[in-house]
């Protein structure tokens, strides 16, 4: 049962919003625009704040729903599961042959639900990150780096620690090419376009 209910969570995280958002709104597909990202900000970008909404938003409610599943089938260590389960799901999805996203608006999503004073503080973070630089990724680097030491503030060890951590693991694994424009120099900011050859 445990099983099944975290194929489940890496199932509905492997839905992949900003491909069939960009699909049926611009007939685009995302992974050939833009940064090739299969996320929210590359929708922004590419498609405009409506369809970079509307990706965001499915992203966000997949992670949700992954974890109330978990949450009513085992409780907090099978919430916890599912919340990895499902960020895996979206940064590695089957249903795009294991080219995914970045997993922030996932995160955020099973945060949401596993852990709503996290999710708070993460997000005060992440826009005062963004408003400091205009640069996306910092705001989700510097979240992804003090999501384990709220957690462990906030609701001690445990299940939820442990899926604290996978979840910034993956999600600052996911976001090595923008830690090496950052270090360049050329990681673009809101409102800048992305240079060409710049992936």
């Amino acid at each position: 049962m445990s099983v099944a209910v975290v194929v489940v969570a890496y199932l509905l995280g492997a839905i992949p919003f900003s491909y069939l958002v960009t699909r049926r709104w611009a007939r685009l597909d995302i992974r050939t625009a833009g940064s090739g990202n299969v996320g929210a900000t590359n929708v922004l970008r590419t498609t405009g704040p409506l369809p970079a909404l509307a990706a965001a938003l499915g992203d966000v409610g997949k992670g949700m729903l992954a974890v109330w599943l978990g949450l009513a089938a085992g409780g907090i260590p099978l919430g916890s599961a599912c919340a990895v389960a499902a960020v895996i799901g979206h940064c590695w999805p089957v249903t795009l042959g294991f080219r995914g996203g970045k997993g922030v608006a996932t995160s955020a999503g099973v945060l949401l639900m596993l852990m709503p004073k996290v999710f708070l503080g993460l997000l005060a973070i992440f826009v005062l990150s963004i408003a400091l630089t205009r640069i996306v990724s910092v705001g989700s680097l510097v979240a992804a780096a003090a999501n384990p030491l709220l957690i462990l503030w906030l609701y001690g060890g445990g299940p939820m620690l442990a899926a604290g951590l996978a979840l910034s693991g993956i999600v600052i694994f996911k976001h090595r090419s923008n830690l090496r424009r950052l270090r360049q120099g050329i990681e673009p900011r809101l409102g800048q376009r992305r240079p060409e050859g710049v992936r």
